[in-house]
C-alpha cells in the first residue's frame, strides 16, 4: 500500500502542477515601474546555482563523518531533498513562505499555488530588479538544505521512507512560519525589528533544534561508532558548503551591490577565523590538530556569519567566527557527556552557532546593535531565540510522534546493525 502511495502521491503532484501551474508570460522590457537589471538577474542565478552546491557538499560533509555502513543512506538522505523539496516548493512551498501574509505568521496556501503569479517581470516587495521566478528559486535552495541539514542527528538509524513524510511535513510545518516571520515584507518578526541576513533562525535554528528534537525522540544508536568513514568526504563537503555559502549569504543581498560584497568578506572571514580558533582551541586543551576540528570550525563560523553577515564589519565578523568557535567546541564536548546522540552533533553547530550568531547580530548590528546603545533590537533577538527555539523543538518532535503512528521512524535492529546502506537501499560502499 506505501509503495503504490508513493506514486500516486508524486502522480498527483505532478498533474496538479501542469494544470494551475504557471504559464509564464514573456517579459517585456520596460513595461511599468520595475525592470529587470541584467546584472543583479546574472548574479542571483550564480548565487542560487552556489547554494544549491552546498546541498551535494552536506552530503559529502555528512557522508564522510558517519561510520563505512551508513554512507550512502547518510548522503542520499541530503541529496534526495533537491527531488522532494523542489516539487513540494512549486506546489504549495512557496506560498507558504511568501504568499499573502494571514496575521504576519504564515502565508496565504492559494496565493501562489503551483507557483501561480510566479513569472518573469520583478515583484518589489521582494527583490525589484530580478524576475520573480529567481528570487522564488533562490528562497528554494534555503528550503532544500533546511531539513537536510536535520538528518546529521539521527544518521544511522531512521527508516529512509519516514524521513521523507517527515521533510515534507517539516517544510510544510516549522519552515514556512519562521521564513514568512523574518522575510516577508509583512512577517511578524521582521516588523518588530528582528535581523536574519540569510538565515540564522529561519534556517540554522530550526534544523538545530529539529535536529535535537528528531535524536531524542529517536533514541541512541545500539552501537555507536563513530570513527568517521572518509576524511577527504568530509574536506571536500566543508569546501563545498564555503564555496555555496557565499551564494547562500552574499545572494541575500538580492542584488550585485555593497551589500553582497560586504556579506562575501564577512562570510570568508567568519568561517576562516572560526576555523583556526577551533584547531588553536584543541590544541590549547592537548588535543590533537585535526582536519575533522578544522572543518567543524570553519562550518561553525559559516553558521553563525549568516544572520550578520550584510549588518556588521570586517571585524566583528572575526569576532563572531572566533566566539561561535569557542561555544560551538564546548557544546559538543558537553554534549557527548549527556544521553543525547546527536550522530553528528548538528544541535552544537547549527543550532548553538545559530544562537550565537543571532545573538552577537543584535549586539553588533551596525547603527542598532545593543554597542551603539540601542538594546531593542538586542532584546528582541533574545525574545525571538526563546520562541524560535520553543517551536521548532517543539514541533518537531510533535512531528516526529505524528510520523512514527504512520510509519515506524526507527529502523529495526538488524536493519541497524547491518547498516542502512544495505537494510534500505541494497547498496554497499565498496
Amino acid at each position: 500500500m506505501s509503495r503504490k502511495w508513493n506514486f500516486l502521491s508524486l502522480t498527483f503532484l505532478v498533474l496538479v502542477i501542469c494544470v494551475f501551474g504557471e504559464d509564464y508570460a514573456k517579459y517585456v522590457p520596460g513595461k511599468g515601474a520595475l525592470s529587470i537589471d541584467s546584472g543583479d538577474t546574472s548574479w542571483m542565478i550564480v548565487a542560487s546555482a552556489f547554494v544549491l552546491l552546498m546541498t551535494p557538499g552536506l552530503a559529502f560533509f555528512y557522508g564522510g563523518m558517519v561510520n563505512k555502513k551508513n554512507v550512502i543512506s547518510t548522503m542520499l538522505q541530503s541529496f534526495v531533498a533537491l527531488g522532494v523539496i523542489s516539487v513540494l516548493w512549486i506546489t504549495v512551498g512557496f506560498s507558504l513562505c511568501f504568499g499573502d501574509s494571514i496575521g504576519g505568521i504564515i502565508g496565504n496556501p492559494t496565493t501562489h499555488f503551483a507557483f501561480n503569479g510566479v513569472g518573469l517581470a520583478p515583484n518589489g516587495d521582494f527583490a525589484s530588479t530580478i524576475p520573480f521566478l529567481l528570487f522564488s528559486l533562490f528562497q528554494l535552495k534555503f528550503a532544500i538544505i533546511t531539513p537536510a541539514l536535520i538528518t546529521g542527528s539521527f544518521a544511522g538509524r531512521i527508516r529512509f521512507r519516514s524521513y521523507i513524510l517527515f521533510m515534507v511535513l517539516f517544510s510544510c510545518v516549522i519552515y514556512p512560519p519562521l521564513a514568512h516571520m523574518t522575510w516577508h515584507p509583512d512577517g511578524l518578526l521582521r516588523n518588530l525589528g528582528v535581523l536574519d541576513f540569510a538565515g540564522g533562525t529561519v534556517v540554522h535554528m530550526s534544523a538545530g533544534f529539529a535536529a535535537l528534537a528528531g535524536a531524542l525522540f529517536l533514541g541512541k544508536r545500539k552501537e555507536i561508532d563513530d570513527q568517521p568513514a572518509n576524511i577527504p568526504f568530509v574536506i571536500l563537503g566543508t569546501g563545498l558548503l564555503w564555496f555555496g555559502w557565499f551564494g547562500f549569504n552574499a545572494g541575500s543581498a538580492f542584488a550585485a551591490n555593497a551589500d553582497a560584497v560586504k556579506a562575501f568578506a564577512n562570510t570568508n572571514l567568519a568561517s576562516a577565523t572560526a576555523m583556526i580558533t577551533w584547531m588553536f582551541y584543541d590544541r590549547f586543551m592537548n588535543r590533537k590538530m585535526s582536519a575533522l576540528g578544522a572543518c567543524i570550525g570553519a562550518i561553525v563560523g559559516l553558521v553563525a556569519i549568516t544572520p550578520a553577515a550584510g549588518f556588521v564589519s570586517l571585524g566583528h565578523s572575526m569576532l563572531i567566527g572566533f566566539l561561535a568557535a569557542l561555544a560551538g567546541n564546548w557544546a559538543i564536548r558537553f554534549q557527548k557527556k549527556l544521553a543525547v546522540d546527536d550522530t553528528l552533533d548538528v544541535f552544537a553547530s547549527h543550532g548553538v552557532g545559530g544562537v550565537v550568531g543571532m545573538i552577537l547580530t543584535g549586539v553588533l548590528a551596525e547603527d542598532v546593535g545593543l554597542i551603539h546603545g540601542k538594546p531593542d533590537v538586542f532584546l528582541m533577538h533574545l525574545a525571538t531565540l526563546f520562541g524560535v527555539a520553543i517551536f521548532a523543538f517543539g514541533g518537531s518532535y510533535g512531528l516526529c510522534a505524528v510520523v512514527n503512528a504512520m510509519i515506524p521512524m526507527r529502523v529495526s535492529s538488524d536493519q541497524e546493525q547491518r547498516g542502512l546502506d544495505s537494510s534500505q537501499h541494497g547498496e554497499k560502499l565498496n
